[in-house]
C-alpha cells in the first residue's frame, strides 16, 4: 500500500470518527475541568451539568480538590468528589469519562452515571449528598469547610 493511500485512509477514519460522534449524540465535551476556584465555596450552576460529567478544581489551602457533577439518565443532578474510595491513596484515583461511563483510572472500575452519589464505600466515586450541599433551582453549593474535610482523601492525588 502506498504512503499516500495510507495518510487518505487514516484521514477517512477519523472524519467517519467525527460524523459518528456526532450522528449518535456523543459530545466532544468529555472531561471538561472548569477553572479552579481557591479556598471558598464552590457554586455550580444547574444549567451547565448535561449527561457529560464536568469536572470543579477547589484550591483548598494548597490541597486540589476536585468535584465532578453529572445529570443521571432519570434527569437528576448527581455530585461527587473525583476519587475513588477505594483507590484515592494511589494517587491515580480519579475518573474519566468515557462514552456514558466513568473510569477509576488507577483501577479500571466503571461506573454508570446513574451510580454517582447513591453507592457508598468500595469503590465508588465518593458521594456529596444532599445533607452536605445546598440547591437551589440555578445552583449547587459546596461549602468551603465541607470541601476543608475532604482534603485528606486528595492528600495523594494526581490528574493526569
Amino acid at each position: 500500500m502506498n504512503k499516500r493511500f495510507r495518510g487518505n485512509k487514516l484521514i477517512l477514519r477519523a472524519a467517519l470518527l467525527v460524523i459518528g460522534t456526532a450522528a449518535f449524540g456523543q459530545s466532544s465535551q468529555l472531561n471538561m475541568v472548569k477553572p479552579a476556584v481557591s479556598d471558598r465555596d464552590l457554586v455550580i450552576r444547574i444549567s451547565e451539568i448535561t449527561e457529560n460529567a464536568v469536572f470543579y478544581p477547589v484550591d483548598i489551602e494548597g490541597t486540589r480538590i476536585e468535584v465532578l457533577a453529572v445529570k443521571a439518565p432519570d434527569g437528576t443532578i448527581r455530585t461527587a468528589f473525583n476519587t475513588c474510595q477505594v483507590c484515592y491513596a494511589s494517587g491515580r484515583g480519579f475518573y474519566k469519562q468515557q462514552g456514558t461511563v466513568l473510569v477509576c483510572q488507577n483501577c479500571g472500575n466503571r461506573f454508570r452515571m446513574s451510580q454517582v452519589e447513591v453507592r457508598s464505600g468500595g469503590c465508588n466515586p465518593v458521594p456529596i449528598f444532599p445533607r452536605n450541599k445546598t440547591v437551589t433551582d440555578a445552583d449547587i453549593t459546596i461549602s468551603r469547610d465541607f470541601l476543608k474535610e475532604a482534603k485528606a482523601v486528595f492528600a495523594r492525588w494526581r490528574r493526569s
